[in-house]
């Protein structure tokens, strides 16, 4: 089938400021008025990333548990909408593992599927221009990078992430890891996310089991690095 453009119901740019803005919800949310947000589309069919991710695995990974993470952050945030306007500040605590979790999980899957596209659009071609340099002057070649990505993402115990992420403040970029649904910004707030990998098992043990290796050597060839490359150029000093 057919998918629009990944667009959320208010748009959600999600580069360096929003990934931190969508997860910002108390007063200010409440001054505005309860906002809710949608499962943005896919850029792409379920099945163009195949043969090195399944169509299936891809429908379920989007439809059901990108989607879960988008109802229970709008649950928790018009709890939190309520909570606030009663003047409950424990309820208002008590809510932030909720928010920071599915929050956490819509922000680092709509960036996840940008990270992604199929052979015939680019999937798997190295970077160019800066962010190819980039990659070279930091951690020596493109090579050396994908192995330390696959190492340190095959080496996380449990569920969570691995990232190629551009540090504002030292100008470098840096890999980064972190568990469960937490997204980048809580490793730190000069963060850039270029590339996210989901290593949690529903990205891929109805294909590759329980061997995460396999599928992080195989979803180089479905990375979008014309993606990750725009926003180097946009973030970068």
């Amino acid at each position: 089938m057919a998918l629009r453009a990944l667009v959320a119901r208010k748009s959600l740019g999600l580069g360096f400021q929003s990934e931190a803005k969508i997860l910002a919800v108390g007063s200010a949310a409440h001054s505005r008025g309860f906002q809710t947000f949608s499962l943005p589309d896919l850029p792409y069919d379920y099945g163009a990333l195949e043969p090195a991710i399944s169509g299936e695995i891809m429908q379920l990974h989007h439809q059901k548990h990108h989607q879960t993470y988008v109802t229970n952050y709008n649950k928790a945030l018009e709890q939190l909408h309520d909570a606030i306007a009663q003047g409950d500040a424990a309820a208002v605590v008590k809510l932030q593992s909720a928010i920071k979790f599915n929050g956490g999980g819509h922000v680092n899957h709509s960036i996840f599927w940008k990270n992604l596209t199929p052979v015939s659009h680019g999937g798997g071609e190295p970077p160019h221009g800066s962010l190819g340099w980039a990659i070279d002057t930091n951690f020596g070649s493109m090579e050396a990078l994908v192995q330390k990505i696959n190492a340190e993402g095959a080496a996380l115990q449990g569920s969570g992430w691995v990232w190629l992420a551009l540090d504002k403040e030292s100008k470098k970029l840096v890999v980064e890891t972190t568990a469960n649904q937490d997204p980048l910004v809580t490793k730190g707030p000069t963060l850039v996310p270029l590339l996210g990998i989901d290593v949690w098992e529903h990205a891929y043990y109805l294909q590759y089991k329980n061997v995460r290796p396999d599928y992080l050597k195989n979803i180089w060839k479905v990375i979008n690095w014309k993606y990750a490359g725009e926003v180097y150029e946009k973030e970068s000093p």
